[in-house]
């Protein structure tokens, strides 16, 4: 183990193995490390955190901060960080609000420069957000996520495991698995995330049964209940039964389709 002395680790916080904490970091009396984590200089882990495995928080990083919520009242709420995680250069991640609750990122959840997590979210394991990202509170993200520099989620929307948001994208809808919102647009899906499924391993014949729930969904004039019946009936692609089970669950309405849609561009 090595601590900095210039670093404050407060009396009470438990320190996993070979955990390194560089100069002017600090380290909450209710905070946990766990084996192998790295602060960088000025980093901050407060109270009621904790971090799993290997994590790194770079310079400027604040972990467990109060959450900027006006109902929050003084009570124990937490944020639980699994393996691997890193928050880099002015990332922010806040503690849940209402007692007792928890805002939790999985297993190698990569946050770049000033992304932000707010209060009661659930991020799943191997998500990326590039530079500026802005999670409100209480969004749901699914697995191997990414999200382009700049996006932003509207709280209590849901995103599909595998989606990818567009640099600048604003999402104020829930965005089904697999799919792909645009750039600079508001809500507005242009697509399967081909490319995050290829490099998920995701085989061209996994792809295809992808594609054909993508049509249910965006290309058969079907409304969104008649497409979610529709979905859930297709047994034989496991691929239309998760997406439909992801509208069944949808409270705030789903992203609709752009104008320039492209779910039937190449796969190969």
């Amino acid at each position: 183990m090595m601590i900095h002395p210039t670093a404050i680790v407060e009396s009470g916080a438990q320190l996993g193995a070979d955990v390194k904490i560089g100069p002017y970091a600090f380290v909450g009396a209710k905070a946990r490390l766990g084996d192998g984590c790295v602060l960088a200089p000025h980093a901050v882990v407060l109270d009621y955190a904790t971090l799993g495995a290997r994590c790194r928080v770079h310079s400027g990083a604040v972990v467990g901060d109060l959450p900027q919520d006006l109902s929050f009242q003084e009570a124990e709420t937490f944020v639980i960080a699994g393996d691997d995680c890193v928050f880099r250069e002015g990332v922010t991640v806040h503690r849940g609000t209402k007692p007792g609750s928890v805002t939790r990122l999985g297993n190698h959840v990569y946050m770049m420069a000033n992304s932000h997590v707010a209060h009661n979210c659930e991020v799943g394991n191997h998500v990326i957000m590039a530079n500026g990202t802005l999670l409100a509170g209480h969004v749901t993200v699914g697995e191997r996520c990414f999200f382009g520099g700049g996006s932003a989620v509207h709280q209590f929307c849901h995103v599909g495991r595998l989606a990818m948001i567009g640099a600048m994208g604003v999402i104020t809808k829930d965005l089904p698995p697999f799919c792909m919102s645009l750039t600079l647009e508001n809500s507005r899906v242009g697509g399967l995330n081909i490319v995050g499924l290829r490099r998920a391993g995701f085989t061209a014949e996994q792809r295809k049964q992808m594609k054909q729930a993508f049509g249910i969904l965006y290309r058969s004039g079907l409304n969104t209940t008649q497409a979610r019946e529709a979905l859930l009936a297709d047994t034989t692609n496991p691929f239309a039964v998760e997406m439909g089970e992801f509208l069944a669950r949808a409270k705030r309405g789903i992203c609709r389709p752009s104008f320039d849609i492209s779910g039937d561009s190449a796969d190969e």
